[in-house]
């Protein structure tokens, strides 16, 4: 059950005449009355001989009453309460109840005071209704106001239980705006998949990833094709800045611009600005030395990986820090990946944006490292979805997945339930990205893994078992088995005991949440390593060489030189 207050209004019959008329697409059915501050209010939907201007003049009689200059300006209070497209139909007599209970939480009519404002319940849908209300009380006093979203959706949240409806997280007043009605008919109209409102954040969020100053901010916003115009004071001093894309107009024929802080509450400019506040001063910007995509993506890795090992045990204020600077590397993933993974890690990155914001500030500084791993994706360039490129992208995405997993965990022991619930969603869009971007090379692993002399494969199996004897079973029944086998014998190629060293990367952090503990842990150990993502030139350990999926034979190159090769 959703409540929606709606920007209060100056003129009841415009109101009345919407909520019984047709809609603007004819999708207004039977407009009737569910409910009102008297039973016996008037219905122009049911009774043919009650005209709108009758129903406006009873609703406005405590204003009548009032002299013109204690008349508030804009007296028309609205509120639209809709359930989901899975709720059952609620009958008349239940949204009847439904109004009662809202007007009475928000403070509008208050039957235990006696002396409440005038309003009425509209339905014009099975899953909806309109809420008016004259904002002066019978007494002549105001209502008190104050909080009023909070309390309608409050008691929307008792309101889902109690009717068996699909229960919504409580908010806490830190979410982005939503799209007006208006913006998303105009969408339509345009052919747009999405509102003006949403295309602008997400551009305004990819501009800001890993930016170091506002000048390269503003320059990324241009070079994205929005408009840009900027607030100064007479001082000279930035105040603001608003945006519009080309093409967006009002009736005037002028671009429809929405301020940064309209867009979402992080993305004015001086929540902007806090990013840099971790600089010290006199700190020249560092300068951009692209090095290519594979290259940015390890390094990705190994930051998230990194914040990944302490958010549990630093303080809240580092850890929203943590979490919000990695909404910017999902961001500068998305825009930066192959076609194959581009969709979903959009989608991670778009509801991740909710799990980025809570009531807990930042203490930026802390961050610096992951906004810096945004900042080097951005400008190595985009990735191709093959060799080195598409195996750290997997290698990446799967680091991602374990933070966002945490910061999920976070964000429920902090009971901020929409955050938690965008981190588990957002989870889930990186686990099907990660499918995606791993798919070849993994496979690739696999088939290495498989053409390993059954000696090696019993050592590695060995070293499994003694390093994880809890999870060994489980490892070595999995698909991804064959995978980690290979990934061992590449870890001993290269001078490292892999027994150890697979005890410390599984030591390092929970595994529950991995759908693949093989996956896993193959790309713990190839960035602990530092061995290359992709494995597709390797030799085979204690074996001849065998011919890859892509059909080029693995053998004649060391570890040492593909490595270097990949750095």
């Amino acid at each position: 059950m959703v409540p929606k207050i709606h920007k209060r209004g100056k003129r009841t019959i415009g109101l009345l005449y919407y909520l019984y008329g047709p809609g603007k697409a004819e999708e207004h059915i039977d407009p009737h009355l569910v409910a009102s501050w008297d039973h016996a209010a008037p219905d122009p939907g049911r009774d043919a001989e009650v005209t709108f201007k009758q129903l406006q003049q009873l609703l406005d009689q405590p204003l009548v009453n009032l002299d013109e200059g204690e008349r508030p300006g804009k007296h028309v209070w609205h509120l639209s309460v809709r359930n989901g497209p899975t709720d059952r139909i609620l009958s008349d007599d239940e949204w009847g109840d439904v109004a009662r209970r809202m007007v009475a939480a928000a403070g509008i009519d208050d039957p235990d005071q006696g002396a409440g404002c005038r309003w009425v319940a509209v339905r014009h849908a099975d899953d909806h209704i309109h809420i008016l209300a004259t904002l002066v009380r019978e007494d002549g006093y105001r209502p008190d106001l104050d909080f009023d979203a909070v309390r309608v959706q409050a008691e929307a949240r008792l309101l889902e239980q109690e009717l068996g409806l699909r229960r919504l997280n409580p908010g806490d007043c830190t979410a982005a705006k939503r799209p007006t009605s208006a913006e998303r008919h105009k969408a339509t109209r345009m052919g747009r998949e999405r509102t003006v409102r949403e295309e602008l954040r997400e551009t305004v969020r990819r501009a800001v990833a890993g930016a170091e100053t506002q000048e390269e901010f503003f320059q990324r916003l241009r070079a994205a094709g929005v408009l840009v115009r900027t607030r100064v004071a007479p001082s000279g001093d930035l105040l603001g800045y608003k945006v519009a894309l080309p093409g967006d107009v009002n009736a005037d024929g002028e671009p429809v611009f929405y301020p940064g802080a309209k867009l979402g509450a992080d993305l004015s400019l001086p929540r902007i600005r806090e990013r840099w506040s971790g600089r010290r001063a006199g700190e020249p910007d560092k300068p951009v030395v692209p090095s290519g995509p594979a290259q940015a993506r390890r390094r990705a890795s190994a930051a998230l990986w990194e914040a990944v090992l302490v958010m549990d045990r630093v303080d809240d204020t580092v850890t929203a820090a943590y979490i919000a600077a990695a909404g910017e590397v999902l961001d500068a993933l998305a825009q930066t990946s192959a076609v194959h993974t581009r969709r979903e890690l959009r989608e991670a990155a778009s509801a991740f944006e909710r799990a980025s914001r809570s009531h807990v500030r930042a203490a930026r500084g802390h961050d610096r490292a992951l906004r810096q791993a945004a900042r080097d994706l951005v400008y190595s360039g985009p990735a191709l979805g093959r060799g080195e490129d598409g195996a750290t992208t997997a290698m990446v995405i799967d680091m991602a997945f374990f933070l966002v997993t945490v910061a999920a965990h976070w964000h429920a022991r902090k009971e901020h339930a929409q955050q938690a619930a965008a981190a588990r969603l957002a989870a889930d869009h990186l686990r099907a990205a990660y499918q995606a971007a791993a798919a070849h090379p993994i496979g690739v692993l696999t088939v290495r893994g498989r053409s390993l002399a059954l000696p090696v494969v019993r050592r590695q199996a060995a070293r499994l078992r003694q390093a994880l004897p809890e999870l060994a079973e489980q490892v070595l029944a999995e698909p991804g088995w064959a995978a980690l086998a290979a990934t061992l014998a590449d870890t001993e190629a290269a001078g490292h005991d892999p027994t150890a060293l697979l005890a410390e990367v599984a030591a390092h952090r929970e595994l529950a949440s991995a759908e693949s503990v093989s996956d896993v842990l193959v790309w713990r150990l190839r960035r602990t390593a530092d061995l290359p993502a992709d494995a597709q030139a390797l030799p085979l350990p204690d074996g001849p060489s065998v011919q890859s999926p892509a059909g080029r034979k693995t053998g004649g190159t060391t570890a040492r030189s593909h490595r270097h090769r990949g750095r």
